[in-house]
């Protein structure tokens, strides 16, 4: 059985000083994110173009490389942006001069339509958890690194909680050690904000450390208007 969101509404709107807990804005939680991220062996700080479907809505993230091949396959409908990038290749001979290829930040390619279909749902890790909680413990409402947070089960799973993101939390080592296989009102740990299921552009934002201002500023004009947390 999951938590009652009312219930956590209602019981985490103070932090324990009493004083209203405010969690970041998306400002400050892409700062944290990126902040905090650790960069794999071998991340590369070229950008990555944002990939939209014919009708303009938005899908993934794509290397410089896939974005290449749509451009070679001839499979972009349109671009948004300056380009970005430029590639250079072996010498064209009907052009008769070097092949050149720009890429654009943001492209939309043809015969990737969803219609009506959804927005998909980003996969709960705890690294896009605590992005979402701005690496704050929502317990205590101190920041901490990525391996000083857990995935703590707001409706502990020995209690028929899910492993959803509706009902997990960034919570200090302390802080969950401590709380145990209690619920928060069991343990008198009052959670200081809401677990949401963030939208799809929410994780893209805060996945990507080398977003470009075309790519930000159409990514934010897509961000859901109302707050998942406003209590």
């Amino acid at each position: 059985m999951e938590s009652d969101p009312a219930h956590i509404r209602s019981s985490g709107a103070r932090a324990h000083s009493g004083r209203v807990f405010v969690l970041p804005g998306i400002e400050a939680r892409i700062r944290h994110a990126h902040a905090h991220a650790e960069p794999g062996r071998h991340e590369s700080a070229r950008p990555r173009m944002l990939s939209l479907d014919a009708h303009g809505r938005i899908l993934d993230w794509i290397s410089w490389q896939d974005a290449a091949c749509l451009y070679a396959r001839d499979a972009v409908a349109w671009t948004l942006g300056e380009p970005c990038m430029t590639l250079h290749g072996g010498y064209n001979r009907l052009l008769e001069a070097p092949s050149v290829l720009a890429l654009h930040p943001i492209i939309a390619a043809r015969g990737h339509a969803r219609g009506s279909a959804r927005a998909p749902s980003p996969a709960l890790t705890n690294t896009a958890l605590f992005a979402r909680d701005a690496h704050l413990c929502l317990y205590c409402g101190q920041e901490f690194g990525r391996h000083q947070l857990t995935r703590d089960h707001v409706q502990p799973l020995s209690r028929g909680g899910r492993d959803i993101w509706e009902n997990v939390v960034s919570a200090c080592i302390a802080c969950n050690s401590h709380k145990g296989g209690r619920t928060p009102q069991q343990a008198g740990m009052p959670l200081l904000a809401v677990p949401y299921r963030p939208s799809w552009v929410e994780h893209l934002i805060l996945s990507n450390r080398h977003i470009l201002a075309d790519q930000m500023d159409f990514l934010r004009s897509h961000l859901p208007k109302h707050n998942p947390r406003a209590m």
